[in-house]
């Protein structure tokens, strides 16, 4: 059970983390607080006094209190750390793992230790494992960007990263911050889209469903990739069709919505999902309708997932670099931290035959 001056430590910090309390700003009075938290005087001064040990809180004698600018005093503690953070919006599954295993062979032989944070693809765990990281005074980071189609919420802590001068390499996607002159490294999505959804035209299939996130840039060049392959086949144009979604969206919504297009008089017969992650769903669901994949519906991924090969069938698919990006980005990362040039990386995917595609007649 939390002490009492740990309630209102962590209640302060928590509004000067999210930037409710920005720096700069006169935090309320030792009376306020007492009230706001129904705790004593001296509990409030010992939850204080602690802030101001962390640099987040300084006090002017007469004139009350205020927020420090902690990133900057922290950063100055110690400029000799050898930590790297690593921010990815899925650490646990999927592809992320494969990434960030290239990134640690690289950074562990440079003599550096690696910091993970998870942002779930969501803005607000972003800021924490921001502030995580500047708190950790770690030399450099490798970042994939969090609903990097919407401009970021974070930008305060973006412009300390770039006032502080720290090394940020982005990953599968960026965000428009060109203060950090930050290099990147990225897959052609929307080119590799385009080449897969053209191999289902040349099978025969006219009537094709994509579905992707678009709160991510690799979704919305995914799907521009799409709408790029039907504008070079005019004449079927209009039988194509689109479901777009968000990564915060139920996956019962959104295979409700793909079971609705499979139902409907004009089936698609391919659909061309997002990532592979969602085509092991759809392929699950369109099985429980009695469909036969690929006999009645074909289905493509994207990533080339490493369980997608055992899946009955075996999805047909693009690849992802993987381990390579996560090797790749962090020999960018320390080539800046040694001033040395630096260029971002484009990767083209290349396309994965397997079972789940059907050649129409």
């Amino acid at each position: 059970m939390q002490a009492k001056y740990e309630i209102v430590e962590d209640g302060v910090k928590e509004k000067i983390l999210a930037g409710t309390y920005a720096i700069g700003d006169k935090l309320p009075t030792e009376t306020e607080l007492m009230n706001d938290y129904n705790v004593s005087r001296y509990t409030v001064r010992r939850a204080i006094g602690d802030l101001e040990n962390e640099d987040f809180v300084y006090r002017i004698q007469g004139g009350g209190m205020y927020v420090n600018d902690w990133q900057t005093a922290q950063a100055n503690k110690n400029n000799s750390n050898r930590m790297i953070g690593v921010i990815a919006t899925h650490i646990a599954n999927y592809i992320f793992p494969s990434i960030i295993s290239g990134a640690d062979q690289i950074i562990s032989d440079n003599g550096f230790s690696i910091l993970l944070a998870n942002t779930h693809n969501d803005p607000k765990l972003e800021r924490r494992s921001l502030t995580t990281m500047l708190q950790s005074n770690v030399t450099g980071l490798i970042i994939e960007p969090t609903q990097s189609t919407i401009p970021t919420a974070n930008r305060d802590l973006y412009d300390k990263i770039a006032e502080l001068g720290l090394p940020v390499v982005f990953i599968n996607a960026t965000y428009d911050l060109p203060e950090l002159n930050a290099p990147s490294v990225t897959t052609n999505d929307e080119g590799a889209m385009a080449k897969l959804t053209n191999y289902l035209i040349d099978q025969g299939h006219e009537r094709i469903l994509g579905v992707f996130q678009v709160d991510d840039v690799q979704g919305v060049n995914r799907m521009n990739g799409f709408i790029k392959a039907y504008q070079e086949h005019a004449a079927i144009a209009l039988k194509s069709n689109i479901i777009m979604y968000q990564s915060m969206d139920p996956i019962k919504q959104i295979l409700a919505k793909i079971e609705h297009a499979v139902k409907s008089n004009s089936r698609p017969t391919a659909i061309v999902c997002y990532n592979d992650q969602l085509a092991i769903r759809v392929i699950d669901m369109v099985k429980s309708l009695n469909l036969r994949i690929p006999d009645d519906i074909s289905i493509t991924g994207f990533d080339d997932y490493n369980v997608v090969r055992y899946i009955d069938p075996a999805i047909t698919t693009m690849s992802h670099e993987k381990e390579r990006m996560g090797h790749d980005a962090a020999q960018l990362l320390m080539n800046l931290i040694s001033k040395k040039p630096t260029k971002s990386i484009v990767y083209d995917p290349e396309m994965v035959v397997r079972d789940s595609v059907k050649k129409i007649n």
